[in-house]
């Protein structure tokens, strides 16, 4: 199997790294790719959000599967311009993939559905937003209710801060904040069958103890010790299979990684958001723990055939990520800095550049991460952070705490 692999990120790096791993694949190409890719596949450029560009450089290297990194493309139609050329696309349609491009629209879903999840109001001007947020009262959260790269979301007691943010996305979603540990959850589908990947945890605050403003991540670990037994079995049963239902009577089907945001709350699991690919960075912990081949499910989703697959196989141990983030990050990051210490095993790159010379650069606000596993979580975090050391890269900067407090036995679910 040849794939095609759109994207040049972290959560493409690890992609790339499980794609390879898999004995039923020949060769990847990635479009853009990034450096660290570039060791194990063939990078190609593309404009990654512009469907025609990707479909045509699909047929020129003969892939038989399109992986599809991340969401801008991905609701700009590079999905169905691929299967179009009659190519296999794993990835949901443009107008699937509007659980993502539009909080709206996936409130609209879940309602729908009957799934759980926080209520909430969609504001297109100040007076609207300021009746919603004292409706809910603080911790305010207001979303971005389009694509925001992971960095849409203010949660915050400062109301000023709130409107504030309001004002500058122009139309958002102001929700109930929702009390309880987060966890993401990826669901592998073909729009009717669905698998469960390793439920996962991120950290999303810029600063250690969750301070500071959202990022797109600094740090994930999965398994998670502390999550309730039967969890997963709870959130495709209320979730999962309810909003596939329910994308499927409105003959947009969705099929691809439908990525699962839940904070569990004193009154059960409820959605946060709905994306339309792997998130970043909890990826790269999700598939260093996954066994069972990469390629050979994501072909199976992407052409309809996920319920004859096998069962998923899992890596004993634990896996852990830590994001070194570039001085100014999230805010303004500083690019340009040359990186030392990145050529191990283990280290994701997210933001990279070669130098005309050859020289490794900080090219975006998250650069790089650390990925372990280990027998049990202390050891995979042990690792991460051996990893993270070993980085030089001039004012950067990374969390100290991810995954302390599960390996510390500190997280607890509300009864």
């Amino acid at each position: 199997m040849r794939v095609l692999l759109v994207g040049g990120g972290g959560r493409e790096h690890a992609l790339a790294l499980g794609l390879v791993g898999d004995p039923s694949v020949e060769g990847v190409i990635a479009a853009p790719g990034n450096p660290g890719i570039a060791g194990i596949a063939e990078l190609r450029e593309v404009a990654a959000a512009d469907p025609g560009a990707v479909a045509a450089l699909a047929v020129e290297v003969q892939a038989d599967l399109v992986v599809i990194g991340p969401e801008a493309p991905l609701v700009a139609g590079v999905a169905d311009a691929v299967r179009a050329k009659g190519i296999a696309a794993f990835g949901p349609s443009a107008e699937a993939a509007r659980l993502e491009g539009s909080k709206t629209f996936a409130k609209e879903i879940m309602t729908a559905a009957g799934v759980p999840t926080a209520r909430a109001h969609t504001c297109t001007d100040a007076e609207s937003t300021a009746r919603a947020l004292d409706e809910f009262g603080a911790p305010y959260v207001v979303k971005n209710d389009g694509l925001a790269a992971g960095k849409g979301v203010v949660v915050t007691e400062d109301r000023g801060a709130a409107l504030a943010h309001a004002q500058e996305c122009g139309r958002v979603v102001v929700e109930e904040y929702l009390a309880g540990p987060e966890v993401s959850l990826f669901v592998v589908t073909d729009g009717e069958a669905a698998l469960p990947l390793l439920p996962a945890q991120d950290f999303k605050r810029v600063g250690d103890g969750d301070s500071g403003p959202n990022t797109g991540g600094m740090g994930a670990y999965a398994p998670l010790p502390w999550a309730p037994p039967g969890l997963v079995d709870e959130v495709m049963r209320d979730v999962v299979h309810p909003t596939l239902a329910e994308m499927r009577r409105r003959d947009t089907p969705f099929a691809g990684l439908l990525y699962v945001g839940l904070a569990l709350t004193a009154a059960g699991p409820r959605v946060i958001e709905f994306n339309a690919r792997f998130g970043d960075p909890e990826t790269q912990v999700v598939l260093a723990l996954l066994e069972t081949p990469l390629a050979g499910l994501l072909h199976a989703a992407a052409t309809g055939t996920l319920a004859a697959h096998p069962p998923l196989r899992w890596r004993d141990g634990a896996a852990v990520t830590v994001v070194v983030a570039a001085d100014g990050y999230p805010a303004s990051p500083r690019t340009g800095d040359v990186i030392t210490g990145a050529d191990r095993a283990g280290i994701i790159h997210a933001g990279t550049r070669r130098a005309a010379d050859g020289a490794l650069l900080s090219a975006g606000g998250r650069v790089l991460c650390g990925t372990a596993t280990g027998t049990d979580l202390a050891a995979a975090r042990d690792a991460a952070y051996a990893l993270v050391r070993g980085v030089e890269l001039a004012g950067s900067h990374h969390r100290t705490d991810i995954a302390a407090a599960a390996v510390e036995g500190r997280i607890a679910v509300p009864d």
